[in-house]
């Protein structure tokens, strides 16, 4: 196992972490986590070196915003000495905050499902510029740095699920050890981006990566567009191993997180894990990646130069955005509005009054409307 300090909070951690949004379940109800075949996949990847497990407050849960199995699981599966073993991470669950005594409640609460008396990486869960603006506000940050004078946490960090543009400001807005984000070859302009990435390490703080296959969709199932691209080098590399390496390959990233549910895929990701130094892409190699994400874009439901003569919409509908998250539905066959980056979006589809105005200032003619209709139809409402 190749390890990586994470910022600067001195701490060596495994490249590879074990994210556990994603157990194997029975039955296939996603709250029902099968605990023998769960703990077996974690106390393997532990044994041959990972040494960073992350959960969250509503992991494993049946609906969002409710507790959910997977902080207990880990609990359970950490206990008789595998908790030494490892850094636990865990999220503040901010899309529940209604008060300050909110922070001690749930900090106490996840400190007695977990089975322990710390947390080293405690994340203010899914925020964006918006969301920690209030949980600023309502004094987040006198109650991290509470927790961790007192030792119930050891390094405070956050994971960001909003706009480039308000990325910036989250970082500088608190003494971070990281920021989790999301981060693979397909999503270098996604949320934070690539661009955001190297503010955080410019700053100082740790990058912790999230979704480096892309929901899976970089592992299974790969367009046959993109995996062309791969097999014409000859390299014999699985897909996992094309996404993962990339990136590992670049420097700032201290760790990615892999949702991993059967043996072989942990298998696959520990083997990928021990070539994936630093820089150890060829430019020939990168250069692949650059032609998949261009195969890729060139499948457009609407050609949307993202120019923004469209904006300001009078309805309040991010047209730019809504149209991107179309295209990655066409582009993915998927019509998860969270895969597709449409949940994260204040302007909805369903704002629009179809007044036409975007139209006439569209320089590509697109017929904005409808495709505002196409993407209600596809992702509701």
């Amino acid at each position: 196992m190749l390890y990586r300090t994470l910022g600067k909070t001195g701490v060596d951690v495994s490249i590879l972490g074990f994210g556990c949004m994603r157990l194997p379940v029975i039955g296939g109800e996603v709250d029902r986590i099968d605990y023998d075949k769960a703990t077996a996949l974690l106390h393997y990847a532990i044994d041959q070196g990972v040494n960073y497990v992350d959960t969250a407050y509503f992991y494993h849960g049946k609906m969002f915003g409710q507790a959910g199995e997977s902080e207990p699981f880990v609990g359970e599966a950490l206990s008789d000495g595998w908790r030494d073993r490892v850094h636990l991470a865990t999220k503040f669950p901010q899309q529940l905050l209604k008060e300050p005594d909110d922070f001690e409640r749930f900090l106490e609460e996840q400190l007695t499902r977990l089975k322990t008396d710390h947390i080293d990486f405690y994340l203010v869960h899914g925020v964006n510029g918006d969301t920690w603006a209030r949980a600023r506000d309502m004094g987040v940050r006198e109650f991290l740095d509470k927790a961790k004078a007192d030792g119930r946490i050891r390094f405070p960090a956050f994971s960001y699920h909003g706009t480039a543009e308000d990325f910036a400001g989250v970082v500088d807005d608190y003494d971070w050890a990281f920021a989790q984000i999301q981060y693979n070859y397909m999503d270098i302009d996604y949320q934070a981006g690539y661009a955001g990435l190297r503010y955080a390490a410019d700053k100082g703080i740790g990058v912790v990566v999230m979704e480096p296959l892309k929901g899976g969709k970089l592992a299974q199932n790969v367009p046959g567009e993109i995996q062309a691209v791969f097999d014409g080098t000859g390299e014999q590399r699985r897909p996992a191993e094309w996404a993962l390496r990339y990136v590992w390959n670049e420097p700032a990233v201290s760790l990615l997180l892999s949702g991993m549910n059967e043996l072989d895929q942990v298998i696959e990701n520990l083997a990928a894990a021990q070539r994936g130094a630093a820089e150890s892409l060829t430019a020939e190699e990168l250069a692949l990646f650059d032609e998949a994400r261009r195969v890729m874009h060139s499948k457009v439901k609407a050609d949307c130069s993202a120019c923004r003569y469209c904006l300001p919409c009078p309805s309040g509908v991010d047209i730019p955005g809504v149209l991107a998250s179309l295209n990655a539905s066409v582009r993915w066959d998927d019509t998860n509005p969270w895969m597709c980056g449409y949940t994260v979006l204040k302007g909805k589809a369903s704002l629009c009054e179809e007044c036409g105005q975007c139209t006439d200032m569209c320089p590509q003619g697109l017929p904005i409307p409808d495709l505002m209709k196409e993407a209600e139809k596809t992702f509701g409402s």
